[in-house]
């Protein structure tokens, strides 16, 4: 039986089912009012580790959600992700870990978040135009002056965080994984062998796979829904998986935190096992 809490960096307990704000709307009206009541359910239903990041909206996610929030309940942490801009002539993203770009990134994140320190801080993208050693001493000398409390990285290889981790204690990783795309696994197994939080993003891709039926043959068997089956897979593959998903439906958000109780037989885990989705199911997403 998987527990249900994690610490990441080895004190900030958490529920290791989370929510990912990443697909809340955030313009004025009626679906704005329905987001800001997602995020708070979600706190109502116990989640305790929420996921943003300053591309959602260039700000306004973050916004929306100490809105909704603020000020948090005990227990409650927003992590949120700096190191990527926006191109002025064309608006795209681009990756941006210079060290003044990430201390103003950080500033006005503590601002729209209404904190003073940010517990979980992830850099959403390696800057290869900056080196490794600008961008992750940054983020100590942040940690050091107390404005973040422990330090992620998103979207690496095993190479990447060991070299990060000669730099600075990495206290997550938050790389695209799911039942049917495991092509970060060698990441997930540094992970777990170092204690290191592995927050998967794109959590329940099974709707887009030919391998659907079979994982859909396993909710049947076990009166559950794929995506209870999705989220059950990935709580029990590892104790360092947190995963993250994402809703703009209450239902949903609760049918989400019901996998908690799903217990999959050891039949059915090795039948997902052998699943492997031929690679990612969301490779035009970005998280």
């Amino acid at each position: 039986m998987s527990t249900t809490v994690f610490r990441i960096g080895g004190d900030l307990e958490v529920r290791r089912l989370g929510f990912g704000a990443m697909r809340l709307p955030t313009d004025p009206g009626p679906d704005r009012e329905n987001a800001l009541a997602v995020a708070r359910r979600a706190v109502e239903l116990g989640i305790t580790l929420i996921d943003t990041a300053y591309m959602y909206g260039w700000g306004a996610n973050e916004e929306l959600l100490a809105e909704a929030l603020h000020p948090y309940p005990d227990g409650v942490h927003v992590t949120t992700k700096v190191g990527i801009g926006r191109s002025v002539p064309s608006g795209e993203w681009m990756q941006d870990a210079r060290p003044a770009a990430l201390r103003e990134q950080v500033e006005q994140a503590l601002r729209r978040l209404r904190v003073e320190r940010i517990e979980l801080l992830q850099l959403h993208r390696l800057d290869p135009q900056t080196p490794l050693a600008d961008q992750i001493g940054t983020l100590r000398d942040l940690r050091t002056e107390g404005k973040i409390g422990r330090i992620g990285l998103s979207e690496v290889t095993v190479g990447e965080l060991a070299a990060a981790r000669e730099i600075v204690d990495i206290a997550s990783v938050q790389n695209r994984y799911n039942l049917l795309d495991r092509e970060h696994e060698p990441v997930l197994a540094a992970c777990e062998a170092a204690g290191i939080a592995f927050l998967p993003w794109a959590t329940v891709a099974w709707g887009r796979s030919g391998a659907t039926a079979e994982i859909a043959a396993v909710a049947a068997e076990a009166g559950a829904t794929p995506t209870q089956v999705a989220l059950a897979w990935l709580l029990g593959h590892s104790p360092v998986v947190l995963p993250i998903p994402g809703t703009t439906r209450i239902a949903h958000l609760e049918e989400n935190l019901a996998a908690e109780g799903l217990r999959l037989t050891e039949a059915q885990r090795l039948r997902l096992d052998r699943l492997t989705g031929g690679g990612s199911a969301l490779r035009g997403e970005q998280a």
